[in-house]
């Protein structure tokens, strides 16, 4: 699931439009359909979004073969 799929899922959970989210962290409804439709957020963004959701972001790289978190 993409990373787009699981706001929007937040997004209706907290019964937000993206009209709302956009206003909540300072950005056009208009560049936020755009970053969704590329699935493509900065770190700084999530955090942004996470707390407008009322929402915790944990972002971790993991090693395939050996399972160990970086």
């Amino acid at each position: 699931m993409g990373m787009t799929e699981k706001i929007k899922i937040a997004m209706l959970k907290r019964n937000m439009s993206l009209n709302d989210l956009a206003e909540k962290i300072g950005q056009s409804p208009q560049n936020i359909s755009g970053k969704f439709k590329r699935d493509n957020f900065k770190e700084d963004e999530l955090k942004d979004i996470a707390t407008a959701l009322g929402c915790t972001v944990n972002i971790e790289l993991i090693m395939e073969d050996t399972g160990e978190k970086l």
